[in-house]
């Protein structure tokens, strides 16, 4: 039913149906052109208004406790009023309280700075007290030097004459001490100075702790880099010395010329030759120019040259013979038992391919490296520390067991102590186990073996074992001396017996080493990272490795710029058994040199320059053909062998190392595989330039050319292949060798799109916004993520999104959102590279 107002009945309005806020009607004329008009009807509502029932008020006035609590019964009402004076009461005690702790520790801070005001006093009258005993003996010295230098410049004559200017003399000095002595007592003259000196060297060191509070905050290039600011080269310091030593013995003539025996190596930079001979680095610069030769003091000159510049400073050659700057990297003599302490055990694991290496590491780590790695199967070797529920640390190295890691595996097997034999309890003894045991047999360590998929229905451990016999394995179940576990990566099972036996043969091996001395490591991997630079993985052997140590690794050297653990932690230093990441390399070391710390730059410098030296001639001397008759058998082996050139560039040493030997070993009679050039990092305009002047692919294992080398090689047709996976890039350079052109899955670039900024959605997870920077985005296209040219993840778009839309592809310029399946590490600035793949025939140009 409407209710039906007062106000409506006393004003005689009809009565009608229409809503509770009220609707008028009105007829409207409307006009419109040619004079036609049209009636109109209009609906207007009024809004409601909701007038108080009488006697509303003085219910809200009788019922003091509101209109929310009135529906509240007594009991409930008492509860919520205490606990709000509760609240109350205990938000005034917390006030309180902190009150009393800002009071105390005003008053603390306050005692500090009294007592740190009085010791800065303390300091000052000390300092000044010294200055004025400086001072005062100072004075003395000095008049008694005049004095005796008067005594001695009087002429033989004046004595004949009479002894009346010795009297004078005396006297003089007499009064220069007493006016000296006035001017050091309280109430002489040289009082008001000593007290005027003293009131400013007062005030001076408060303004410089004042000045250095000031800037203690700033941030400079010396702080960043914890490193010292600029120093006095050694041969100013001497320099310093002779001046020092002959104004304290008051000579002022001419100095006397020191000829020192200079040692000149077969190259030597002109600041190391000023710093041996002590002379100044401009006058070594300036003989130079004499002499014809422009150099500067960062620039190397030859022996002969350096020769010939020590001569004309007056000063003795001695040759040395250039093997000998390997002598100062020698062992430390502190060596012995005393100084020896216990380390933690080494420990390799090897195995063939897929027999669970990684899954048994990934169980003990309670990780997941597996999945970070291609296909499954690992690629580079991995150094990790793990502690063991009795607090004992281990170190384990992960190798590869593709055939291609040969030299990986015995890498790992010459650097541990203990090696873990990973065996396939359902696959059994397999090629690249019976190589394991080689290289750990040539290694001399012991063998812990890990029978493995224990859980797996095909498993036999007997096989296992009876197989090992063939190889002069034996285990203690056969009766024989080398431990065995059987073990599943999955369950979990036999994992602490498997532990327990590393420790046991750590304790029989008794591993110790000094971590006093200077460090010595080997290098597991080493990369080149875009952001960080060089980037070796160092396992650590003997001493301890510090931030701002100076090492010399194989033909390079650096200063230890920061030192990164397996957990991506920066540590200030790394004892024996510790794999750590060095960054500070000028360049990146081959896998396996050894690092070695020494005492000083030059040093290093010098060591890296002849090794790269060697390395340089050994491999001229290796590609070179010296007579008549070895031309000859070049060229006619050339000519019958056909060449298939081909640059490699990878993410590791390691895996340009193992891709190089895999290539070597398919080269045949027939046809042979030439490397151009191997190295680590992006695919560079110079790689290019490379292969395109010897008409060579150009193979990429984990990385991918920069924008620059893609168009280069766009215009000079020079073809790029990617590989993830050492098994594809072997099998397609074997098949393209052996001529088996047949068709295969090859991928075609669509587009590269570019990160801008990252969304978390509830539900779905991250959501790339990008930019489709070249080509076209897909949604039915394949999707590796790139981050600095290095591949991240690689699969398939879970969404494409255009504004709200789900589309098929998006343009160039444009912009899209896009999500990947089962992967969300995504950042700002990676780069997503959409590729397709098709049947295409194959041709060997």
């Amino acid at each position: 039913m409407t209710d039906i107002k007062d106000s409506d009945r006393s004003r005689g309005k009809p009565l009608g149906l229409r809503g509770a806020g009220g609707t008028e009607t009105h007829h409207v004329k409307q006009s419109f052109s040619h004079g036609r008009t049209k009636s109109v009807t209009v609906e207007t509502k009024r809004k409601r208004v909701v007038v108080p029932k009488p006697g509303a008020a003085q219910a809200t006035a009788a019922n003091p406790r509101g209109a929310v609590a009135q529906n509240l019964s007594e009991a409930e009402f008492e509860r919520r009023l205490k606990a709000v004076e509760a609240a109350k009461a205990a938000e005034a005690e917390r006030v309180r309280k902190e009150r009393e702790a800002t009071a105390a520790r005003d008053a603390e801070l306050a005692r500090l700075r009294a007592e740190k005001d009085a010791a800065e006093r303390e300091e000052r009258e000390r300092e000044i007290r010294e200055q004025r005993a400086a001072a005062a003996a100072e004075e003395a010295a000095a008049a008694a030097a005049k004095a005796a230098a008067s005594a001695a410049a009087r002429p033989a004559p004046a004595a004949a004459r009479g002894a009346a200017p010795a009297p004078v003399d005396t006297a003089a000095a007499q009064a220069q001490a007493a006016r000296a002595e006035a001017g050091r007592a309280p109430g002489g003259g040289g009082a008001k100075k000593a007290t005027l000196k003293a009131v400013v060297d007062e005030k001076k060191p408060t303004r410089a702790k004042d000045d250095e509070r000031r800037r203690a905050g700033k941030l400079t290039i010396a702080n960043a880099t914890d490193e010292e600011g600029r120093q006095r080269s050694l041969a100013a310091m001497r320099r310093r010395q002779e001046r020092d030593k002959r104004r304290m013995t008051g000579g002022h003539g001419e100095r006397e010329k020191v000829v020192r025996e200079v040692q000149v190596p077969d190259a030597i930079t002109v600041q190391e030759l000023a710093n041996r001979m002590a002379e100044r680095v401009a006058a070594v610069v300036k003989a130079l120019m004499q002499n014809g030769i422009m150099a500067t003091q960062n620039q190397t000159i030859d022996a002969d040259t350096a020769t010939l510049i020590v001569e004309d400073f007056g000063h003795k050659v001695v040759r040395r013979s250039e093997s000998d700057v390997e002598d100062v990297i020698v062992q430390a003599s502190g060596d012995d038992e005393a100084n020896q302490q216990p380390r933690a055990p080494i420990v390799t694991i090897m195995g063939h391919v897929d027999h669970g290496k990684t899954s048994l590491l990934d169980a003990i780590r309670k990780t997941n490296v597996v999945s970070g790695e291609a296909g499954g199967i690992t690629q580079h070797i991995g150094a990790y520390q793990v502690r063991t529920e009795g607090g004992q640390l281990i170190t384990f190295l992960d190798t590869p067991g593709h055939a291609a890691f040969t030299s990986m595996r015995a890498r790992g097997a010459q650097v541990t102590d203990i090696v873990i034999l990973v065996v396939a309890a359902d696959d059994s003894v397999m090629p690249q186990t019976i190589e394991a045991i080689s290289h750990a047999r040539a290694a001399g360590v012991p063998m812990i073996i890990a029978i493995n998929k224990i859980d797996r229905p095909a498993a036999d451990p007997r096989k296992v074992r009876t197989q090992l016999l063939q190889h002069e394995v034996v285990v203690e179940e056969m009766g024989g001396e080398t431990l065995d576990v059987e073990v599943s990566a999955v369950t979990g099972k036999g994992l602490d017996t498997l532990l327990e036996d590393i420790a046991l043969q750590a304790e029989l091996l008794d591993l110790k080493a000094n971590p006093d001395r200077l460090a010595e490591g080997a290098v597991i991997e080493a990369k080149l990272d875009v952001g960080r630079g060089p980037v070796a993985t160092v396992l650590v052997q003997k001493g301890t490795l510090r931030r701002g140590d100076i090492f010399v690794v194989g033909e390079q050297w650096g200063k230890v710029r920061a030192l990164i653990n397996d957990k991506g932690e920066r540590v200030d230093a790394a004892g024996p058994s510790v794999p750590v990441e060095v960054l500070g390399l000028n360049g990146t070391p081959e896998a396996g040199d050894v690092l070695n710390v020494v005492a000083d730059e030059a040093k290093a410098r010098e060591i890296a320059d002849y090794r790269a030296r060697l390395a340089r001639d050994k491999r001229a001397a290796a590609g070179s053909a010296t007579t008549l008759d070895q031309l000859l058998a070049k060229a006619k082996a050339d000519k019958d062998v056909k060449e298939l050139p081909v640059v490699v560039k990878s993410d590791v040493q390691g895996s340009a190392e193992a891709i190089v030997q895999a290539l070597e070993k398919i080269s045949t009679d027939e046809v042979r595989i030439r490397v151009l050039h191997s190295g680590v990092g992006a695919i560079t305009e110079s790689d290019v330039t490379l292969a395109e002047a010897s008409g060579a692919p150009i193979i990429g294992f984990n990385v991918r050319a920069n924008a620059p080398a893609r168009e280069s090689a766009n215009q000079k047709g020079v073809e790029i292949r990617y590989y993830s996976i050492i098994y594809d890039l072997v099998d397609d350079v074997k098949k393209a060798a052996s001529g088996l052109l047949s068709p295969e899955i090859r991928e075609k670039f669509v587009g590269y799109a570019r990160i801008k900024e990252v969304f978390k959605i509830t539900g779905v997870g991250k959501v790339a916004g990008c930019v489709v920077t070249e080509g076209v985005a897909r949604r039915a296209a394949g999707v590796r993520l790139l981050r600095d040219n290095v591949v991240i993840h690689e699969g398939k778009l879970k969404t494409l999104k255009r504004f709200k839309d789900e589309v098929r592809e998006v343009l160039a310029g444009q912009e899209c959102g896009m999500a990947f399946e089962n992967y969300d590490d995504i950042r700002e600035a990676d780069v997503i590279e959409i590729f397709e793949t098709e049947k295409v025939e194959r041709t060997l140009a």
